[in-house]
Formats: C-alpha cells, structure tokens, sequence
C-alpha cells in the first residue's frame, strides 16, 4: 500500500469518527431542550379550617365629650386659673372674668327691689286702712278699689325687680368659666386683660378622653353583616396604633349611622374604648378591626401562593407527576399570611408558594424544603382572615 493512500484512508478514518461525535453531541443536545431541568419551588398543601372573617378599616380617634368654652357676655378677662394641658375636675374654675361690671348692676336690682318692697308695704297697708272706713262709712267703694290696683301694682313691680336680681345674679355668675365635665383642658387660648366678645371669643377647650370613641367608615356592601352582628350580641372591635402592634384596645361598637355617603358608599360607625391609661388621644389616627363572620371549613392557603393575573387571582397547583398548572381562585378573605379560598382549589391539594416567576404550564417542579414549617396552613390553627375591601 503506498503512503499517499494510507494518509487518505487515516483522513476518512478521522471525518468518521468526528461526525459521529457530532451526532452523538447534536441528540444530547435536542434531548435537553426536550426536557429542560426541573423549576426548584416551594409548596404548602391547603388545608381545612374554621375562620373568623376580620374587616380592617382605618378610623380616628374622638373624645366622648367635647366643649368649647365661649364667653355668655361681654368683658375682659381677669384671671386664668388652669394649666394648659392637665386634667379637670367637674366645676372647676379655669376662667374669671372682670366682674366689677355685674357687681354694680346686682347692687342697683336688689336696691329697686328693697324700694317697690316698701311701696308694696304702705300700698298693702293703706288697702286694709281704707276697707275698715268703707266698713264705717267714712269712704266709697271706687276709693277702695282704686287703692287696691295701686296695691296690685306694686306686687307687679316687686316681682320685676325679684326677676331683675335673679338676671343680675345669673350675669354675674357668667363671670366664672368652669368644666363642665371631668376631662383635658386644652391650650391657653385668652390672658388677663383680653377682651372676649359674647359667644364668639373662644376661651378654652375641654375633652373628655375616658372613655373615648373611635371613629370609622365602612363599605356599604358589608351593612348586612354588620346588622346581624350587632343584633345577635356584643359586637367587639379591636383598636391598634398603626406602626405598634403591641398597643391594642379592646372597643365596643356602639354607633351605627343611619344613612350612607352617597359621595363615598360608605357608613360611618363608632366603638367604645375604655382608655383607661389614656394612651389614645382625640385625632389620633388608628386601625380597627371588627369580627364579621365565621367560614366553617374553608379552604386556607398561605397568600405568597396567590397570584394576580389579567382574568383575577390565581395559583399554581402541584400534580401527582410533579408538573404545574394555574388555577383560577376565588379569593374571600386574608390575614395574617393566610388567604381563604371560596373555590378554585380543594382541600389537600399542593399548591406553589415561592418560585411562580420561572413557571409556565405542565413546567416540571422540585419541592424545595421550606424554611418555615410553621407557616403552612396544615401545621397548625390558622390566623383569622381579613375581609377584602
């Protein structure tokens, strides 16, 4: 065999063996598109369970009794007696106004008085003198009688000038502002030598914070449920500061509107707080939070597995051959990381709760150990809902 003929039989030998690796690469590579790696996801199987159904507003905080403090008569303030912020008692003075005025006029009726008393006196006294001469003969009867209306309007005039005391006494009292009730004075609003107008100058401000109501609206859609539960007993609420979840009141609701905004479709409501340490203040901004319902037996998931799509909520459920497919769900309650499930998904099915991103249709899944056992809806009593807004 001569050599130019054993290069060409080595080159062939070559192109073989090369183009059966190629071949052999070119199949490995079409069976890996074929069947791409598994999506690593975590689960959590839905589970059964009976759930109180919360709704959650947000409401301000209102004092169950506020005054504003305005002046019944023209005058000038004389001295202010209260310290801005602090508590008051029932009748305490905070405001006295210059009653030098007042005085002078109760000083002036009662002296009116003490002069038409004498004129009644000797008017009474002449009636009885002038009826014992009728008797002898000595006077007429028109002079009688003409002495009696003189008697009668002295009576008329006493009881103007008892009536002219009384008022005089009533306008001095005015001069001395008190709390009505038991409560927080506000800021110093007046000083010694203001001058304050009738019912328009404002003088001070008085809340009282124990108890104290709490204010909020609610979506009309949720007035039947509201209805029966304030009719079948107690309805409680609970009131939180937003940022604390260690503050937390326990309230009574009280106050149902009777009407509905028709600018906003919703209803105003209002709950009892005792606020006994006083650490709600009047304006304050809190949330609310109000048992509506029980679902016996729903349907629970953990929220990270419900998605939003352009046709509603949905999730990925896990099947028996470690493939996914979406399922449309009908979502009627959340909280606390838990969503109840109307329908769309059955007890005791997997569904997906971390790695959705990378998932499309029949996608083949690997179950991930999940991190927090305790986070499954079937490891234990699940948290109460909250009612979708």
């Amino acid at each position: 065999m001569t050599r130019s003929r054993m290069l060409l039989l080595a080159a062939a030998a070559a192109v073989i063996v090369g183009a059966a690796y190629w071949y052999q690469g070119s199949r490995q590579t079409r069976g890996a598109v074929q069947a791409p790696a598994a999506v690593p996801v975590t689960v959590a199987t839905a589970a059964l369970g009976d759930m109180p159904v919360l709704l959650s507003v947000v409401g301000r905080a209102e004092a169950y009794e506020s005054v504003t403090l305005k002046s019944r008569l023209d005058g000038q303030v004389a001295a202010v007696h209260y310290t801005e912020g602090r508590h008051v008692r029932q009748g305490e003075v905070l405001i006295r106004l210059d009653p030098g005025d007042f005085e002078a006029r109760l000083l002036q009726a009662e002296a009116n008085l003490a002069r038409d008393e004498a004129l009644l006196g000797k008017a009474r006294a002449d009636v009885g003198r002038y009826i014992a001469l009728k008797e002898r003969g000595f006077v007429s009867d028109e002079k009688v009688n003409e002495l009696r209306t003189a008697e009668a309007a002295a009576l008329a005039t006493v009881k103007a000038d008892q009536a002219a005391v009384r008022f005089a006494r009533l306008q001095l009292s005015y001069t001395t502002i008190v709390a009505p009730f038991a409560g927080v004075v506000g800021a110093r609003l007046v000083f010694p030598g203001s001058a304050v107008k009738v019912n328009d100058t404002v003088l001070a401000v008085v809340n009282r914070v124990r108890p104290l109501y709490v204010s909020f609206s609610i979506p009309e859609k949720y007035l039947p449920r509201v209805r029966r539960a304030m009719a079948t007993a107690d309805m409680r609420a609970d009131v939180s500061i937003p940022g604390d979840a260690e503050q937390r009141f326990a309230a009574s609701v009280r106050f149902l509107d009777n009407a509905v905004d028709v600018t906003t479709g919703t209803i105003q409501m209002k709950a009892l707080v005792e606020n006994r340490d006083e650490r709600l203040t009047p304006g304050q901004f809190v949330n609310v939070s109000m048992s509506l319902d029980t679902l016996s037996n729903a349907v629970v998931v953990p929220t990270d597995a419900v998605q939003q799509g352009p046709d509603g909520n949905f999730l990925f459920v896990v099947g028996q051959d470690s493939t996914v497919q979406p399922r449309k769900v009908d979502v009627v309650a959340s909280y606390g990381g838990l969503a109840a499930i109307g329908k769309g998904i059955a007890a005791g099915e997997i569904v997906v709760t971390d790695g959705q991103l990378r998932l499309t249709p029949g996608a083949r899944v690997q179950v991930k150990p999940p991190r927090d056992e305790a986070a499954q809806p079937g490891g234990g009593a699940p948290a109460a809902p909250q009612a979708k807004t």
